[in-house]
């Protein structure tokens, strides 16, 4: 059980589309805003968790052109959100926005992020430590997920607060830019490595 504690840690904390654009709500508009993102981002990743788990997520993206439609969806807002973040400049963009987003932002990037497909169907098909009791196993799972994700994502959320607070020379806010795009180019990459 410790060690799937572990993986979910590592799987949750590295930089993925669900903690990048919290940190970049919370640098933009602020804890409230940031608060409802995350409960939006928290259901979100629940639904594919238990799609995942009942086997439905498996029976949808078996269909060649739906898995397709949203590896292409996914691929290229990711692609664009690394972009965006790249092309910053000297100001600190996680992820710029016009308005707060709220719940419903958060249920819809984690319908089409592939980092949640991906970390849920390796922790749920993965890191067996009850193979006699899977239902009860899937239930201790869920609530070690949850236990670790919430805290993460807002550690999240509150360097974005922290960043946008600072003020950071030009140079130093660029770099900063230039690694978070380098991250999400990382799990674009990986997701193309793993079609192969």
């Amino acid at each position: 059980m410790l060690t799937f504690a572990a993986a979910v840690f590592f799987l949750i904390v590295t930089p993925g589309p669900g903690v990048l654009s919290t940190a970049g709500v919370g640098s933009a508009f602020g804890a409230r805003a940031g608060t409802r993102y995350v409960a939006g981002l928290f259901i979100g990743t629940n639904i594919v968790a238990l799609g995942v788990i009942s086997g439905v997520a498996a029976v949808l993206l078996a269909w060649p052109p739906l898995r397709v439609a949203l590896f292409l969806a996914s691929t290229g807002y990711l692609l664009y959100l690394a972009l965006r973040i790249a092309t910053a400049g000297t100001r600190i963009a996680i992820i710029p926005a016009t308005r707060a987003p709220g719940i419903r932002d958060g249920l819809a990037l984690q319908a089409i992020n592939p980092k949640a497909y991906a970390v849920n169907t390796a922790l749920f098909a993965g890191f067996t430590f009850l193979p006699d009791a899977p239902a009860t196993e899937a239930v201790l799972k869920l609530l070690i997920v949850n236990a670790i994700w919430l805290p993460i994502h807002f550690a999240w959320l509150g360097l974005g607060i922290w960043l946008r607070s600072l003020d950071l020379s030009g140079g130093a806010q660029r770099a900063i830019n230039l690694a978070m795009a380098g991250s999400m180019l990382l799990v674009v990459g990986l997701a193309l490595w793993s079609l192969v």
